[in-house]
């Protein structure tokens, strides 16, 4: 079996139980999440804003998180990032995402490796599906994204502030350092927002 460098380094830098404890990805009834979103209308690119990470992405810049429907409730997902500076090496995951309510659309499981589902909530997407949130009932991973680089400081902003009603401890957020996109390389559907 062929275990890709990110599957081996994940494995090593994420604590087993913390990993085990990821296998329930129904997020509580209480746990805030948007009331239903339009999957089909969330495919696309979605450049990462800022996030509480885990580790392995800890010194990341030009994330990028794309989606494309796959068969049935399958969400093909790519996460392209270059490690510790804008000529870091590129980097990506393909996790394979699962829709686990369509009559909701806002809950999510994201597969690294076979058996193991990983909670993805949704927790926020605006009217004009241009910025995002998703978090984690645990409080322990979140990602504000938008389908831009960069984002109005007002709009940051008013996102931290959900995330922080989320429940999270929002001085753990790190900005994301996004070149714009006139210097980017990687901004095509296969490998950027599309």
């Amino acid at each position: 079996m062929n275990v890709s460098r990110f599957t081996r380094r994940f494995l090593t830098t994420v604590p087993a139980a913390l990993v085990l404890g990821a296998c329930s990805v129904m997020p509580p009834a209480q746990f805030p999440r948007m009331e239903s979103v339009n999957v089909d209308r969330y495919m696309g690119g979605w450049f990462v804003i800022a996030h509480i990470p885990p580790g392995v992405v800890a010194n990341s810049y030009n994330n990028i998180e794309r989606y494309r429907r796959g068969a049935g409730d399958r969400i093909e997902t790519v996460y392209t990032y270059r490690e510790g500076g804008f000529d870091g090496e590129a980097k990506r995951m393909e996790p394979t995402g699962f829709v686990l309510d369509e009559s909701n659309g806002a809950v999510w499981a994201m597969q690294f490796i076979w058996p193991i589902k990983m909670e993805y909530t949704i927790a926020y997407v605006d009217p004009a599906y241009e910025t995002t949130i998703v978090a984690r009932s645990k409080r322990d991973w979140v990602w504000i994204m938008a389908r831009s680089p960069r984002i109005d400081d007002t709009v940051y902003q008013d996102l931290v502030r959900r995330v922080d009603q989320l429940g999270y401890d929002v001085s753990q957020l790190r900005k994301v350092p996004q070149q714009p996109l006139d210097r980017r390389d990687d901004v095509d559907f296969d490998t950027g927002p599309g």
